[in-house]
């Protein structure tokens, strides 16, 4: 994929897919701008992704700080926004109702901020793609929040690709990813979930967050595909 001469902006992009993502398209020819609330992950992703790469602090939850970011970015071609803290479970029985309404902060508010800031820097052809996952198709025990949040997120999808079009908008599913957002469960335990998972699957493994980005890259340079969900999930809904 050609993305030479084009401006892509990856909020939440300092770690995990976003980071992925971040360096895919820099392999592409892509000017790159990252994006994160700590200064810390910022400074060291840029360090990380080399030249091309730029790096902002931003809080996605503060509409006139993620307006001055985009603002002070410039033209945007696409956007992508993998934003979100650790995943956790919490069963019903269980419910935190102050922790369970956090859940959609980052995630859900977080991501229709940096659209509205986003979209009037946009170029028409350009796209934007959001994150949701298979949750939102197959959940389990303790999956409530993460089930509806990746519902919330299939649902905008398909609205905003309707409101904003022509800019595309897409988002990917991913399955079970090695990545950061299993932080809050210590290595042992991601290890077993991992390879508990990994052989209940079609192609035996879970995900790594390069498998992810490639379905980001698509979506970036598909010129025909909007309010499409596409699954990278190793056959989860088919297992």
């Amino acid at each position: 994929m050609d993305l030479r001469g084009q401006h892509v902006v990856v909020v939440g992009g300092t770690s995990g897919i976003g980071f992925a993502v971040a360096r895919r398209a820099l392999d592409a020819g892509a000017e790159v701008t990252v994006a994160s609330s700590r200064r810390t992950s910022v400074d060291a992703a840029r360090e990380r992704l080399g030249e091309g790469a730029r790096g902002e602090v931003v809080n996605v939850l503060d509409t006139a700080a993620v307006e001055a970011f985009f603002n002070a970015t410039g033209t945007v071609d696409h956007l992508v926004y993998t934003a979100g803290e650790p995943l956790s479970m919490m069963k019903v029985a269980d419910l935190d109702l102050d922790r369970a309404r956090s859940f959609f902060e980052i995630r859900y508010f977080g991501a229709l901020n940096a659209v509205h800031a986003a979209r009037p820097q946009m170029r028409d052809g350009g796209s934007i793609t959001l994150t949701s996952g298979t949750a939102g198709e197959r959940a389990g025990t303790g999956w409530a929040l993460g089930a509806s949040v990746c519902g919330a997120m299939n649902s905008l999808t398909r609205a905003l690709a309707v409101e904003l079009a022509p800019v595309r908008v897409n988002a990917v599913a991913p399955g079970i990813t090695r990545s950061p957002v299993w932080a809050e469960m210590d290595e042992a335990g991601q290890e077993a979930m991992y390879e508990q998972v990994g052989r209940a699957l079609p192609l035996g493994r879970v995900g790594e967050v390069e498998d992810v980005a490639d379905a980001y890259l698509y979506c970036l340079g598909q010129q025909y595909t909007t309010g499409t969900i596409l699954g990278v999930d190793g056959g989860t809904l088919v297992a």
